[in-house]
């Protein structure tokens, strides 16, 4: 996901998507937890994803205590 597409989204649409991130991260890890899972670089392209989204809804938000 690149951080431009991010941009483009609501503040409501950031938070649906790092919830959909986050529950695609735990089922990643039940998944490698039982040898289900092909992929185990999703793990860490799923970490850096959550980490855009929680930089961008920071960014967007208004500053406090300033």
């Amino acid at each position: 996901m690149k951080a431009r597409d991010l941009h483009l989204l609501s503040e409501g649409e950031l938070l649906e998507k790092e919830r959909e991130l986050n529950e695609e991260l735990f089922n990643l890890h039940f998944q490698h937890a039982t040898g289900q899972l092909e992929n185990v670089m999703r793990i860490p392209q799923v970490k850096r994803d959550i980490a855009r989204v929680k930089t961008i809804l920071r960014e967007k938000a208004p500053n406090k205590g300033k």
